[in-house]
C-alpha cells in the first residue's frame, strides 16, 4: 500500500502487525496503534508538539537509575499503575483493597520478634500497631509474612538516609502468631512529596498539580494459599487524603492513628509518653485454584 494519508494509514500500520506470532502481543500492539493514532488526531498534534513529547520521554528515560525510575513515577502520577492495580485485583467484599508497592520496598526486610521497636535512630511521636490477617471466610493465618515500612517524620525513608541512621530503620517483616494477630511499635509517619526534580515534577508544576503524598505505613502480607497483599494504610488526619499524587487512595484504607495518653500498651509495655495507636485487619484473598473459565490471561514476551 502507497499515499499514506490521515484517512488510511492506521488500517496500513495495524495490518503490518497482523502476521505477529504471539496473539497477546498482536492485540496490544494493534489496541496501542488504534489508541494511538485516534488520539493524534483528537489533538490535532503539531510538529511541535509531538517534538517536545519526545523530548520529554527522553528525558524521563535520562533521569532513569538503578534507584531511581521515573518512568514508573510518570506511569504513577498519570494514574496508570493504579489501574493497573486495580484490573489485576478485584477483590472480594471481606478481601483488603490493594494500592501501589511504591519505589521503596526492600527485599529480606530485617526479621523482627511481635512487639519489638523498629523505629531504630527515627525519631518522632511513637506509634503502637496492632492488626490481624485473616482469610476471606474470617480464619485466622498463622504465620503470615508481614513486611511493613513507612517514612519517619520529616516525610524521608531509611533508604534514603542510610548513612544519616546507620541503617535500615522503620521496616521490618514479622509473622503472625497462632491467632493471625501480630503488633509492634514505631514512629508516626508524615506525607511527603514523590520525587519532583525530574520531568515527572516539570510535568506536575505545569498542570498545576501538587506532588505529595499523605501520610501512610505500608504492608506486604503473605500467605500459603492465599495471594500477596500489597497496600497502604493511611492516617485519618492526614492532609493530601483527597489528592494523592499518585491516587493511591481508599477509603477502606483509611485509619485512625489514635491519641493515646501515656502508661502502659495494650502489650504491657509501658509508654512513657503519649503516642499514637494503629490497628488494622487484612483480609486476604484465595488463590484461584486452577484456570478461570476463560483461561488464564496470556502474558507478552519480547526478545531481551
Amino acid at each position: 500500500m502507497r499515499d499514506f494519508d490521515e484517512t488510511n494509514i492506521t488500517d496500513a500500520v495495524v495490518e503490518s502487525f497482523s502476521g505477529t506470532p504471539d496473539p497477546r502481543l498482536r492485540q496490544v500492539v494493534t489496541s496501542l496503534v488504534h489508541h494511538l493514532h485516534d488520539f493524534i488526531r483528537d489533538v490535532d498534534l503539531t510538529f511541535d508538539e509531538w517534538s517536545t513529547a519526545i523530548d520529554f520521554l527522553t528525558r524521563t528515560g535520562h533521569m532513569c537509575t538503578g534507584t531511581r525510575q521515573e518512568f514508573i513515577l510518570l506511569s504513577d502520577v498519570l494514574g496508570a499503575s493504579m489501574l493497573v492495580d486495580a484490573i489485576n485485583h478485584r477483590m472480594p467484599g471481606s478481601a483488603t483493597q490493594t494500592t501501589v508497592l511504591g519505589p521503596f520496598f526492600v527485599e529480606d526486610a530485617p526479621v523482627y520478634p511481635l512487639g519489638a521497636d523498629i523505629s531504630g535512630r527515627m525519631t518522632g511521636e511513637p506509634l503502637f500497631v496492632t492488626g490481624s490477617v485473616h482469610s476471606e471466610d474470617g480464619r485466622p493465618l498463622a504465620g503470615a509474612a508481614i513486611d511493613v515500612w513507612h517514612a519517619d517524620d520529616g516525610g524521608f525513608y531509611d533508604v534514603q538516609q542510610i548513612e544519616k541512621l546507620g541503617g535500615l530503620a522503620g521496616r521490618a517483616r514479622f509473622y503472625a502468631d497462632e491467632r493471625g494477630d501480630f503488633h509492634f511499635w514505631s514512629i508516626v509517619p508524615k506525607f511527603y512529596p514523590i520525587p519532583d526534580d525530574g520531568p515527572v515534577g516539570q510535568l506536575l508544576n505545569a498542570t498545576g498539580r501538587h506532588p505529595n503524598r499523605p501520610a501512610h505505613v505500608h504492608f506486604l502480607i503473605a500467605a500459603p494459599g492465599h495471594e500477596t497483599l500489597v497496600t497502604h494504610v493511611f492516617a485519618a488526619d492526614s492532609e493530601w487524603l483527597d489528592s494523592d499524587a499518585v491516587f493511591g487512595v481508599k477509603n477502606t484504607l483509611i485509619a485512625e492513628f489514635a491519641h493515646r495518653p501515656a502508661g502502659v500498651a495494650k502489650d504491657g509495655q509501658k509508654a512513657e509518653q503519649p503516642y499514637r495507636h494503629l490497628d488494622y485487619h487484612f483480609g486476604l484473598k484465595a488463590s484461584a485454584e486452577g484456570a478461570s473459565s476463560s483461561g488464564p490471561r496470556a502474558t507478552i514476551r519480547l526478545p531481551a
